[in-house]
């Protein structure tokens, strides 16, 4: 679906109206049919017994009046221009409407998903398939390592990697991901116009330059408490399953791995020794269901079957009766309209990238990013800086 990009400006106020969440902001979207601009004209009353506050109505209406006038000297008014003049101020910026075919496919059949996000880097790399690491601030060196090396793999096997940014793990799995040249994304507990911590200002730029950071918070709100725990939801949410690397008892990982199980996601825990306060939270999980896992083939194995569930649900194609089955390993038989077929055809002449193969097929971000892991996965196909090349 499109949005008039004249509609955007009401998303954004009404997601700045205090006590409008993600529930509540989708009701009224539901109640308006998608056309936020007709909600902001409706009257008091009528604002009102779709449930409204008198204090959030009359934010509503000074936003309204504000855009009839032209003036933008409320405070409403002023921050929501503020969210579009960085939107405006690079490519590199964008804001991402739930209803557009750029939300993470996954992300969206979340409960209490955004109704929009900001993303500042390669919007494209959230269709990608993604998997969450997650773990302690204070991790000991084989917990950095490990967190590290998992996520080299994941990305030399085409995942990209999503974490969130923090001291500790998060880091080090961002990190592994650009250690291999590979795609990452991080998940923020504040607006874009600036990094928490800021010690990881730098690293942030570099996952600007090969992935994505992402923040359902507008510009000029800053990291509080009680946001990290709903970034969570989002770091789970965009992905096929989360590992825990390195998590005490009371840690907020565990917070995402119960938001990940809630989501239906795939948990994986990295277990350690009994002596070590780090891994109490890892071995709590995997006592409550969680797979154990040793190494980053082992999170692979589990997550492939998963990948053609992706691909359906990021095209949003419903169940017609024929289950498409998961591609199996070292095999090379692709039916013939598939689009893993496609690629190959395409691939027989030169090296070729995922723009290309959209232009020439017409399949959507998701599938064909989706459809290149797999071949990626089965050793058909090996990614260069040229493009994508037959192996």
């Amino acid at each position: 679906m499109h949005i008039m990009e004249d509609h955007v400006p009401y998303w954004l106020a009404l997601w700045r109206v205090p006590g409008v969440g993600p529930v509540s902001f989708h009701h009224l979207l539901t109640h308006c049919e998608g056309d936020l601009p007709e909600l902001f004209s409706l009257s008091r009353a009528a604002l009102e017994n779709i449930g409204l506050k008198s204090a959030q109505i009359e934010i509503i209406k000074e936003f309204q009046r504000s855009r009839s006038a032209g003036d933008s000297s409320s405070t409403i008014s002023k921050n929501v221009d503020d969210d579009l003049r960085w939107w405006h101020n690079s490519e590199n910026h964008h804001i991402v409407l739930c209803k557009e075919a750029l939300y993470p496919p996954l992300l969206n059949e979340v409960a209490g998903a955004p109704p929009l996000l900001f993303v500042k880097g390669d919007v494209d790399t959230l269709a990608f398939p993604q998997i969450a690491i997650v773990g302690s601030r204070n991790p000991t060196r084989m917990g950095l390592d490990t967190a590290h090396n998992f996520s080299q793999y994941f990305a030399e096997k085409g995942f990209i990697t999503t974490s969130g940014l923090a001291k500790g793990i998060d880091g080090a799995a961002h990190q592994g991901a650009l250690a291999a040249e590979g795609y990452t994304v991080a998940v923020l507990a504040h607006g874009l116009d600036q990094i928490y911590p800021r010690v990881n200002q730098v690293l942030a730029d570099k996952v600007v330059e090969s992935g994505a950071l992402v923040s359902e918070y507008p510009i000029g709100v800053g990291p509080r408490a009680e946001y990290f725990p709903r970034r969570n939801r989002i770091v789970s949410g965009m992905s096929l399953g989360v590992l825990v690397v390195e998590a005490a008892k009371k840690s907020g990982s565990l917070i995402t791995a119960r938001e990940a199980v809630q989501q239906g996601r795939e948990v994986f825990a990295i277990p350690g020794s009994i002596h070590n306060p780090l891994t109490k939270g890892c071995h709590e999980l995997i006592r409550q269901g969680a797979k154990l896992v040793e190494s980053g083939e082992h999170v692979v194995e589990e997550l492939l079957p998963l990948l053609s569930t992706f691909q359906l649900n990021a095209v949003g194609v419903e169940n017609s009766g024929s289950q498409k089955q998961p591609v199996a390993l070292n095999t090379v038989n692709y039916p013939e309209k598939s689009t893993e077929a496609q690629i190959l055809s395409l691939l027989e002449h030169d090296p070729c990238n995922v723009d290309f193969v959209i232009s020439k097929t017409g399949i959507s971000v998701a599938e064909v990013n989706s459809a290149l892991v797999m071949l990626e996965l089965d050793g058909v196909i090996i990614s260069t800086n040229r493009g994508y090349l037959l192996a």
